[in-house]
This record gives C-alpha cells, structure tokens and sequence, in this order.
C-alpha cells in the first residue's frame, strides 16, 4: 500500500456545543482517523473545539474533552454537527459570532444532519443549495427562505459549503471529502474498514427503498416476498396478487402509503441488489440483469442511467476495489 498524504494533515476542526449528536461528532471524526490508517500517513489532524474549550456534555449524556478555539493561521475543514442541542446554541450571539469567524478561515465548511440551522444562522447558507435531516427540511425552509433546501440527498455541495443528512450520512459526507482529497481508491478502502455498507454518492436518496417498505407494517411480507423472487420477471399484478388486492386497489393503496408507485418501487429494489453485486463481486452485467430481474443488460443500463446518471459499468469501477 503507497502512502499517498501530502507532507503536512489536513486540518479538521470540529465545532462541539451542549446537545451535539455524538454520532455527528465520532462519525466523520473516525472516518478521517481512518483514512490516514488506510493511506499510511498523517493524512488528517482532528480536533473537536468549543467555545471555551471545557468538556461538553453532548446528547444522550456523553461528555468528550475539547480544546480552546483555534487561532491564527487557516485550516482546512469546520465540521457542525447537529442534534436537539443546535437550536439553543444558534440562539446564542457568541457561539454564532464563533462559527463565523472559524468559516471565514477554513477551506472548506461542512455540516452534518441538523448542523445546518447553525450555518444558516451564522448567514453562510443564504442563496446555496444545502441538505438536513428529512425530518427538518421544513423548518429549515421556513425560517431561512433564503437557502436552496434539498430534500433528497444525504449529501450536498456548494462550492466550498458541504451539507450533508442525518445521522450516518456525516460518515458519507466525510468519505465524500476523503476522496476529493485523497482519491476514489482510499475512500473505498477506508469504507471497507469501517465496514459500511457502500459508499453512497450525494445524489443517493435519504430514504432506501427496502428501508421504506420494511417501515411500513402493511408491505413488510410483500417486502420479504418481493426479494425472495426478485431475480424473476416480476409485474405490479403479481405484486397485487401477492398482497391479496385488486391491481387498481393494490396501486393506489400502495402509493398512498409509500409516496411511490409499485413499479418505481420494484425498480428501486432491483437497483439496489444490482448496486451490491456490482460492488461485491465481478459478475458480467448480463448476469447482473439477470439476478436483480432486469433481464437484459441493456434494461439495466437504461435503468442505472436514468436513476444516478451513470451506467453500471462506471459504477463498479468507482465503488468495487477489485476491478
């Protein structure tokens, strides 16, 4: 393995207030720690700071030691976490006064979950297209119309101002930046080691389709059925048949409850077995089409191109070290 770090780690900071999600914190903190494990360098230098620099009790009552706020020269990255304790702190005058002028002397900003209400606070989201927690979205529209909300993606970048979506979409982004900063190739291996389940890109969905009908009570056996059967050539009747519905009854009652049509959902299921194979092994595309029930390469493709906007052929060759 080349170590491939620059002379000199880059510089994280990462921002830390009372209530911060410790998920928000750890997650991209060890993605980065990772990473230089991976290439056999100092590649990152963390810190987690706080205004004050004294131990900060975070969510669920964990406490982590921080350091006096930087100063002088730049860094390269500020990390906000989120978590119920943002909005306390985004009403607070010095902590705001703080992120701003710890933004004006990084490279590059990031936030992650619901760390973007503290940003759009501080005035460094107006006019940019930014991501949050699902659940905030809303809120965050509504009391700052001035920034681009997306509601989609677990991921977003706007020049040098990265946002990202709950929870463990911090690790996401921070693999994002890994690979901006150090290539493809270490970023895929340092999501094996932390052993993720693939590195999702910023266009991916917050939502999985096999997360959302295994949510929902009504589908959760049609989903099991589903995925027993979906190397077969599958029609939304046999779903229907299967849920014990009439076609018409089955799809409206089904896209009523999942904000999706069956067929896009069958699509999204086939998608995501497909993204796993051609991620874990070297099976030739048809054999992929033909055990995610595509069929043909060729429907595969279509499919691939339509939903990330890349074919399956350049997906494999980003996210399978084997190749």
């Amino acid at each position: 393995m080349t170590k491939i770090c620059k002379p000199g780690p880059r510089r994280i900071v990462i921002f830390v207030y009372e209530g911060a999600q410790p998920i928000d914190v750890s997650g991209p903190l060890q993605t980065f720690d990772t990473a230089s494990e991976e290439a056999m360098g100092n590649c990152y230098r963390c810190s987690i700071v706080s205004v004050g620099g004294s131990p900060i009790r975070l969510q669920s009552g964990m406490t982590v030691l921080t350091e006096p706020l930087p100063k002088g020269a730049r860094f390269d990255t500020l990390v906000i976490p989120g978590g119920p304790g943002v909005h306390a702190a985004r009403k607070s005058p010095e902590i705001v006064l703080q992120v701003k002028k710890l933004a004006e002397r990084a490279e590059r900003v990031c936030s992650v979950c619901t760390g973007a209400f503290l940003l759009a606070q501080a005035g460094l989201l107006e006019g940019r297209n930014a991501a949050t927690h699902w659940r905030a979205c809303a809120e965050l529209s509504r009391e700052f119309p001035g920034v681009q909300v997306q509601p989609d993606p677990i991921w977003v970048r706007d020049d040098r101002i990265w946002t990202s979506a709950g929870v463990t979409a911090g690790i996401d982004l921070a693999l994002a930046m890994v690979e901006a900063d150090l290539g493809s190739a270490l970023a895929t291996r340092t999501a094996r080691r932390l052993v993720v389940y693939m590195r999702r890109s910023g266009g991916q969905a917050q939502f999985s389709t096999p997360l959302a009908l295994q949510t929902a009570d009504s589908f959760g056996p049609l989903f099991d059925w589903i995925n027993k059967n979906l190397h077969k050539s599958l029609k939304v009747t046999d779903l229907a048949d299967e849920a014990g519905m009439s076609p018409r009854t089955f799809i409206r009652h089904f896209t009523e409850k999942m904000g999706m049509t069956p067929g896009k959902a069958l699509e999204g299921l086939r998608l995501e077995r497909a993204q796993s194979l051609l991620t874990a092994t070297t099976l030739s595309l048809s054999e992929v089409a033909r055990r995610t029930g595509f069929g043909r390469e060729e429907r595969l493709r279509n499919a691939f191109v339509r939903n990330f906007a890349i074919g399956p052929t350049q997906w494999r060759y980003r996210f399978n070290e084997k190749i």
